[in-house]
């Protein structure tokens, strides 16, 4: 029985950051085509293999004691492209897999911020090297992270048949334009309370980076409005200021990510109803002043075709959340759980949490112990139980 693992993280390790050019469609033609000699390291460890496949950056690791089982990685959401070095350590989060013998691939994709159109088809190149390379595997999972989540989801709808079963860790599941059309409205509602911090939102500044006197200027303008401030942390349902400061930050950049790749603007607060501000009064005065905004019909399209899931998983897949995630928090695999059951796949996904907080906060116990609740499963054994990783 052959499976395949895919994993991805919101931030990957091992990287050196470097110029990539825009590769959508390389895999169309050559799918292995290395464009650069690869770099070999072996170590009593492992093998560590990087180059440039289609001129993609990767990186593959086969430990000492191989099992001939491949674990295919997607990373999650990273804001610049970057490259690998094979001396390079293994970013603690990704060593259970190998600890089990299990060799790791991983592409850097070819763009930075939201590469769902990328992600797919280069990583899929990358498995074929693979196999023409190293041989076919005996099993293939697939796992991810963050953005690297929602990769797995969608390999385990669209591309099932390589693959036995996947893990999802903090994944940004569910459709992509409900999550960001409120992160969009819950930047508008930012320029209500505090205006004149952040730049345009529409259209957001093509320049714009997440910097530290960017971060330092939300803060400052939070701290000198504490009621704005509260009410603003109330509306995105956050613990602490800080996560308030990094979120409005973050957000504003895949705001802006969002618009390039689209063309336009995809997103629409003209049928948003604010609550949440502490008060109806506070309520009623945001829904009346906040800024309204129309998306443009070609830009929304796009956003909803990356991505919109169907729910019907074709392998099973275990998600993992932390109990508190100010990114993407655990209710988002609600929304995809309604599109699994829809689908009559309600059976093939399986979800356990981390008494944790913060984004992808997770230890390499966490990891591997989810993943060794996948592989029972997919060796005929139970469905993983509700509740804490084990």
């Amino acid at each position: 029985m052959r499976r395949i693992l895919i994993l991805a993280l919101l931030f990957t390790p091992n990287i050196a950051y470097v110029a990539s050019k825009h590769c959508a469609d390389c895999v169309q033609g050559s799918l292995f085509a290395q464009t650069s000699t690869p770099e070999v390291l072996h170590t009593p460890s492992a093998t560590v293999e990087v180059g440039l496949l289609n001129g993609v950056p990767y990186r593959i690791d086969v430990p000492s004691g191989w099992n001939h089982s491949l674990i295919v990685y997607f990373h999650g959401y990273s804001l610049h492209t970057y490259g690998f070095k094979a001396s390079d350590r293994t970013n603690g989060l990704l060593q259970p897999f190998l600890d089990r013998h299990f060799a790791l691939i991983q592409s850097a994709y070819s763009q930075g911020g939201w590469a769902i159109k990328q992600a797919s088809p280069e990583t899929e190149a990358l498995r074929l090297y693979f196999l023409k390379t190293y041989g076919q595997p005996n099993e293939t999972y697939v796992t991810g992270f963050s953005m690297g989540g929602l990769l797995t989801s969608i390999t385990l709808e669209q591309n099932p048949a390589p693959y036995i079963g996947g893990v999802d860790f903090c994944g940004a599941v569910g459709p992509t334009i409900e999550s960001f059309n409120r992160r969009f409205a819950q930047r508008a509602a930012f320029d209500y309370l505090f205006p004149g911090i952040m730049p345009p939102l529409v259209p957001s500044p093509p320049d714009f980076d997440e910097t530290p006197a960017i971060l330092a200027k939300i803060r400052t303008a939070l701290d000198a409005n504490p009621t704005a401030a509260e009410q603003m942390r109330s509306l995105m349902a956050l613990k602490n200021e800080a996560d308030v400061v990094n979120d409005v930050a973050y957000w504003t950049f895949v705001v802006t990510d969002l618009q390039r790749r689209s063309g336009g603007n995809p997103f629409d607060n003209r049928n948003v109803i604010y609550t949440g501000a502490g008060s109806t009064a506070a309520d009623a005065a945001l829904n009346t002043h906040v800024a309204r905004y129309a998306a443009d019909p070609h830009a929304r399209e796009y956003l909803i075709h990356h991505y919109s899931p169907t729910g019907n998983l074709g392998r099973p897949m275990l998600a993992v959340h932390t109990l508190y995630d100010a990114l993407i928090p655990p209710s988002t695999l609600a929304f995809y759980e309604h599109e699994v059951e829809a689908a009559g796949a309600g059976e093939k996904l399986a979800w356990q949490f981390v008494p944790t907080e913060g984004h992808c906060n997770f230890s390499p116990e966490n990891v591997g112990h989810a993943f060794d609740e996948l592989l029972r499963w997919t060796h005929d054994g139970p469905r993983p139980a509700p509740g804490e990783v084990p």
